[in-house]
């Protein structure tokens, strides 16, 4: 579908040459003489490369259309990372590059949301929090509960995060998956 480079905003894709780019930032600069222009920042989404271009502004951009929709995570194996579509179950196979840093997150059943484009995925959107187990960490030090420190712990998923000293070995917490850190005990 064509659009007027002007109109893209930001978390658009656009197809160049055959190749999907997500828009980062797209300005509308009008010189005070000359024609205006668009300038767009990009990132390629098969392998994150960064590109800058300019667009008069009524020039044309082919924009992909991208389908956004949860999809409830089922196993991961040698092709990669397998999701199941809950309302038509339709399964889709997503490679470790789309996926990422996600992987640690996807636990049995939970619900992403895939971005995908002509049926095969381009990106993912995890849930904001993640409840997980902590398999280890120090045990707690006597008269350190007041204090504001942290200690480190290992959690049922494979990553490290800092957690107060309260908290044991054994004790369902849960984090936030942007960056992993520590929000509460779960409530489970």
């Amino acid at each position: 579908m064509k659009v007027i480079a002007s109109s893209l905003r930001k978390g658009a894709v656009v197809d160049l040459e055959g190749k999907l780019y997500v828009v980062l930032s797209a300005e509308n600069i009008h010189p005070g003489k000359g024609t205006p222009v668009t300038q767009l920042n990009m990132r390629r989404i098969s392998d994150g490369v960064k590109i800058s271009e300019r667009y008069r502004t009524t020039e044309q951009v082919e924009r992909a259309i991208v389908d956004d929709r949860n999809y409830t995570f089922l196993y991961q194996d040698g092709d990669g990372f397998h999701f199941m579509n809950p309302e038509t179950y339709d399964q889709v196979t997503a490679s470790t590059d789309i996926i990422g840093d996600a992987a640690p997150y996807l636990t049995d059943g939970v619900t992403v949301t895939l971005s995908t484009h002509e049926g095969l995925p381009i990106a993912i959107e995890l849930p904001r929090l993640a409840t997980f187990e902590v398999v280890d960490t120090e045990p707690a030090v006597k008269n350190q509960t007041a204090s504001s420190s942290y200690k480190p712990a290992m959690l049922s998923n494979g990553l490290r995060t800092m957690v107060p000293p309260y908290i044991a070995t054994g004790t369902r917490i849960v984090i936030l998956t942007e960056d992993g850190s520590y929000q509460e005990r779960a409530k489970d």
